[in-house]
């Protein structure tokens, strides 16, 4: 999944008082460290199930801060969609 608006993530936690470390064992995750590196903008994707857990905690939707990441890749569809 990728984060599609860091600055919203930002002022949901500013909003809640919620910090990184909080956000990031909300998420499962045992350092904050990549956390920060979402809020800062320095990586923009994470797997679903964190994705899911930030989304929770700071009760909004899923959607509202993350977007499916969808291959670009046209042949690797077709070759989906042959094999089905």
């Amino acid at each position: 999944m990728e984060l599609h608006d860091r600055k919203k993530l930002q002022r949901l936690m500013i909003v809640q008082g919620v910090s990184a470390r909080q956000l990031a064992r909300a998420a499962g995750w045992k350092s904050h460290s990549y956390m920060n590196r979402l809020i800062k903008g320095e990586v923009k994707t994470l797997e679903p199930e964190p994705a899911l857990r930030i989304a929770n905690y700071l009760q909004v939707g899923v959607e509202d801060l993350f977007l499916t990441r969808v291959s670009s890749n046209p042949a690797r569809h077709e070759q989906h969609a042959v094999a089905s």
